[in-house]
């Protein structure tokens, strides 16, 4: 058996504990918060009696020990049944499976955007440091970080929905649109993703400014790009052969790290831009109470996080052939 698949079986055993820790501490949390889905209930009828509101605890499983309700939610998740949202009438599991693909694409357009230009700025001001576009591109990645994702979405809506009316506002699709093919229907999602997916990327694109440019000039100062100096090596064959290349590994990092960031910021924007995602149905889930539904995404959120960063390890080996995986 090869080391890497070893290494990766590891990491998933590994995986195993973290899981279950994530799921107590979620369950712990959620039931710590005073009230819960009958109460929420109870104040939108208005009416409900005690006798009533006991009945829906009895139906809903929360009139027995919080312990047992745990144990039985964990029996349901080995047998791959996140519950149910009575809150949606649906199987959290088909809820998520139904949300899901959004708020992928939103945030894989996010990052990947984020990713290539942030990149591309911070090899720029690295390159040019101390000159006027080093300061300007450091200006604009510290608005960026200064800045709220409400705010810049907001912003965004009223400069190309409200005033220029170049971009739909909200949604995934057009609303009662036909399609003459499948390039049309993908053609109307794309414009949709344009606004959201921007607003999810600024911060991220700050980041990404900041990190590339330190590491860069990191690297500039090394042995070996003096030696490619010496050798005639210049211009863009040593920036994208030498001098990024050995300065991908901590972008590689933080790019792992930020999987988590981003599911959060979902929330915020879809919320904004009424993007049909699992961030918009947390939102919805917090205000409902719909501890099921919210156990379930952050179950979701915390498996593909585990993925994401056992990838990145993954990937450290095939970037900088001096990283072991077996380690």
């Amino acid at each position: 058996m090869s080391s890497s698949l070893v290494y990766v079986l590891r990491r998933l055993i590994q995986a195993i504990p973290m899981a279950f820790a994530i799921i107590l501490v979620n369950f712990v949390l959620l039931k710590l918060t005073p009230g819960d889905l009958v109460d929420v209930m109870a104040g939108e009828s208005g009416s409900a009696t005690p006798e009533y509101m006991d009945s829906l605890r009895k139906l809903y499983g929360l009139d027995i020990p919080v312990h047992e309700q745990f144990f039985n939610y964990i029996y349901n998740i080995l047998h791959f049944d996140l519950g149910y949202s009575f809150r949606q009438n649906m199987a959290v599991i088909d809820l998520i499976s139904e949300r899901l693909p959004a708020t992928i694409l939103l945030s894989v357009t996010a990052i990947v955007f984020a990713l290539i230009v942030g990149v591309a700025f911070g090899a720029i001001a690295a390159r040019y440091r101390g000159g006027l576009l080093d300061e300007a591109i450091s200006v604009i990645s510290t608005m960026g970080f200064a800045t709220p994702l409400f705010w810049v979405g907001l912003m965004l809506i009223v400069l190309f929905s409200i005033e220029l009316r170049w971009l739909p506002s909200a949604g995934l699709v057009t609303i009662g649109a036909s399609y003459a093919g499948y390039w049309d229907e993908m053609r109307d999602v794309a414009v949709h993703l344009v606004l959201p997916a921007l607003t999810l990327s600024l911060f991220f694109l700050s980041i990404y400014v900041r990190i590339t440019r330190s590491a860069m000039l990191e690297v500039y100062g090394l042995d070996f790009v003096r030696t490619a100096r010496a050798k005639g090596v210049g211009g863009l064959r040593l920036i994208l052969r030498h001098v990024l290349r050995n300065a991908l590994l901590p972008i590689v990092t933080i790019t792992g790290l930020q999987v988590g960031a981003i599911f959060g910021g979902t929330i915020v924007t879809e919320t904004v831009f009424g993007w049909p995602g699992v961030g918009r149905l947390a939102h919805e889930a917090v205000f409902s109470r719909d501890v099921n539904l919210l156990l379930g995404i952050f179950l979701c959120s915390s498996m593909i996080v585990i993925v994401v960063n056992l990838f990145v390890d993954l990937l450290y080996a095939v970037l900088d052939p001096r990283v072991e995986v077996r380690r």
